[in-house]
């Protein structure tokens, strides 16, 4: 089978080659499926540049591609949730990524129907955005009545979490730019901060909950905004021991995290805030309670560029260089 693979770490130039590769033996609770289209995420990037060997040290050559939808082919012995033909899709897990390939082998346990209303370019761009949404606020112990501040909510996670975090009672409040106003509104937000206009740090104070998007310098900036014993979950901030105790790393790597993390977890001391990172994990039975959220809400992720597997370097660029306006996808019917 044609497949996309990492065969050499490299910041600047991953060499990633479109080669063919055997498929490992299918298991008792595992899954072939006929791969019908792909998500590129900034994740698969931070993979081919070598950022997470840390966390994840993937032995080369490596199929690249983190999330997916197809068919399912043939099923384990001791598979009891899905049947052949099902259309499903869900997160890779982080041992067995390779979502960028005509076909993969996957536990059940990492995946879930697709709502028949998504075609299969939308549904490639739910699993990540989805669970990342569900795992963040779970981190947080977010409460109903709680308010809840997403920093740049207009982008594909915001479409995401904002509705799930509405449907779990929470008061959303997220920034972006104005053309993008009016949808995110509609996706029940409290607060919309217009931030050509207004400094998000200016006008909002003790908040209890933040997911941080962006990552650096506005992540200390969000935990001004919070109140004495608030919490926030980074989704681009850097990881610390207790991201590294969840992941079960050995104690040596808890050591290296905790170093790594001594600044900003000082920083959240001093303000009596709980820093937490998040690195999204497979599960198919959130994924599965997702669903529900976006039947009812009628969520369309919005799709992007679509590029063929033979284009998976170009379509890495692509989200490489940022300001897409809706998911980068790999569609394997493209040729």
């Amino acid at each position: 089978m044609k497949v996309a693979q990492l065969t050499k770490y490299n910041k600047k130039n991953p060499q990633i080659l479109i080669s063919n590769a055997s498929l490992p033996p299918l298991g008792p609770y595992d899954l072939l499926i006929q791969v019908k289209a792909a998500g590129v995420n900034p994740l698969d990037n931070l993979i081919a540049w070598g950022d997470l060997k840390l966390v994840v040290p993937y032995k080369l050559p490596q199929t690249l591609g983190n999330e997916f939808v197809g068919l399912v082919q043939q099923t384990g012995k001791d598979v009891t949730n899905f049947k052949v033909g099902d259309r499903v899709y869900g997160r890779n897990p982080l041992n067995n990524i390779g979502a960028f390939a005509e076909e993969l082998v996957v536990n059940q346990s990492a995946v879930a129907h697709v709502p028949e209303y998504l075609t299969n370019q939308e549904a490639a761009g739910v699993p990540l955005t989805a669970l990342t949404a569900i795992q963040a606020l779970e981190l947080l112990q977010a409460k109903p009545g709680q308010t809840l501040f997403i920093s740049g909510g207009t982008g594909s996670f915001g479409a995401m979490a904002i509705p799930i975090a509405v449907a779990k009672g929470l008061k959303v409040i997220t920034s972006g730019s104005p053309q993008n106003q009016q949808r995110v509104e509609q996706l029940g937000v409290n607060k919309f901060i217009d931030y050509t206009k207004e400094d998000y740090t200016k006008v909002l104070s003790g908040i209890d909950l933040v997911i941080d998007t962006l990552g650096g310098k506005e992540t200390i900036k969000q935990m001004a905004i919070l109140r004495p014993h608030g919490k926030l979950v980074s989704l681009r901030g850097i990881p610390n021991k207790e991201f590294a105790k969840r992941m079960k790393m050995s104690k040596f790597k808890q050591g290296l995290f905790s170093l790594a993390s001594r600044s900003i977890e000082k920083e959240a001391a001093k303000k009596k805030i709980d820093y937490q990172f998040l690195f999204v994990t497979a599960n198919g039975q959130q994924l599965a309670a997702a669903n529900k959220i976006l039947v009812e809400n009628q969520i369309h992720p919005t799709v992007g560029k679509i590029f063929s597997l033979d284009e998976v370097p170009q379509a890495m660029k692509k989200v490489q260089q940022g300001h897409n306006k809706g998911k980068v996808i790999i569609d394997m019917s493209k040729n």
